[in-house]
């Protein structure tokens, strides 16, 4: 259905909007589920051939239904990756991810499921929009980044019908095995992930005990720190400048190991791709850190990936200057300009 709003900037330039729910496979039991999207379309006619189409991966914006980006305008901060490439003429189709505004629990870091979505939100947008091509491509930062990547990595059992000319992940929530390692700097950004790492876990597991995660300070502001991005930010910032540090470990070596074994099986890679994949990491994120990205991509690499790894200095964690440059080099393989893995060097 089309929305009743529409972000400004997607009416600046004469784009439309249309809210979706379609089919995927559940990331979880494999079956089959529903998940919602926003599908973009740029005004004008579609080229010879179809338009191209971009699957958005977007981050962590909470593990409850009101925080779906497709209940909102800005797609909760989202938008800035939608409105480039409605510029240069190019479908974007945004997925909510499963269990986040439709029904279930959301697999947070499921990377099954964020595949799924991923590659099934670009067959449910043509059905909607039957103008657009085969060709498409894929961007997403942090959780998104990860979904992205975990969807290049299944393209080739699950993306038939579809080509995939290459995806761009910008600080991808790609290995965050070593989130409670004794020698992770346990920064307030990381602190804050915590109750969402519990959600993801507790998905997977239901049996761990929710006071092993969330407990003290974190059990008494849950309310305000899994609240939504952009909706209850000042209630975050409160909550996040009184939580004891001690509370965001988990309680015991139990705890700590069954986190980790979990945070291990969502890690990337897990297999070889043939789509080329661009991966930015921004050296001042103290959230994810950078090196662990670094590690991911040497792993891809010996894989036989074709990676293009880009560090910027300055950047933080899921800057948005790191959105243009992810933006561009997806539009060359639109282009079928030669990548320039890094992979070798």
């Amino acid at each position: 259905m089309p929305l009743g709003q529409v972000d400004i900037g997607v009416a600046f330039l004469g784009g439309s909007a249309t809210k979706i729910v379609y089919r995927t496979t559940d990331g979880v039991t494999g079956g089959g589920t529903e998940t919602s999207a926003t599908v973009f379309v740029p005004k004008g006619s579609a080229p010879a051939g179809g338009w191209p189409i971009v699957s958005v991966g977007h981050g962590t914006t909470g593990v409850t239904d009101e925080c779906a980006p497709s209940l909102y305008p800005n797609l909760l901060g989202t938008i800035g990756l939608v409105t480039p490439f409605l510029e240069r003429g190019t479908v974007v189709v945004v997925t909510d991810y499963q269990g986040l505004g439709t029904p279930g629990d959301p697999a947070y870091l499921n990377i099954d499921a964020a595949a799924y979505d991923v590659i099934d939100a670009v067959r449910a947008a043509r059905t909607v929009v039957p103008d657009v091509g085969t060709r498409w491509g894929a961007i997403g930062t942090s959780q998104g980044g990860q979904a992205v990547w975990s969807a290049a990595e299944r393209n080739a059992e699950y993306g038939d019908g579809l080509e995939l000319v290459g995806v761009a992940a910008l600080s991808p929530a790609a290995d965050l095995t070593r989130y409670f390692a004794a020698d992770t700097e346990q920064t307030l950004s990381r602190q804050l992930l915590v109750p969402f790492l519990y959600e993801g876990l507790h998905v997977t597991d239901p049996s761990v005990e929710r006071s092993d995660y969330i407990r003290g300070t974190f059990a008494d502001n849950v309310t305000a720190l899994t609240a939504c991005s952009d909706l209850l930010g000042f209630s975050k910032a409160d909550a996040g400048a009184v939580i004891d540090p001690a509370d965001a470990v988990p309680a015991d070596d139990r705890a700590a190991n069954r986190m980790t074994d979990w945070l291990r099986s969502v890690a990337l890679p897990t297999s070889r791709t043939d789509v080329p994949l661009f991966v930015l990491v921004g050296e001042r994120d103290d959230l994810i850190d950078p090196q662990w990205t670094r590690d991911a991509v040497a792993k891809a690499c010996g894989l036989g990936d074709d990676v293009e790894l880009r560090s910027e200095p300055e950047q933080g964690h899921a800057d948005l200057a790191a959105n243009a440059i992810g933006v561009d080099w997806l539009v060359e393989r639109f282009l079928n300009v030669p990548t320039t893995g890094t992979c070798a060097r």
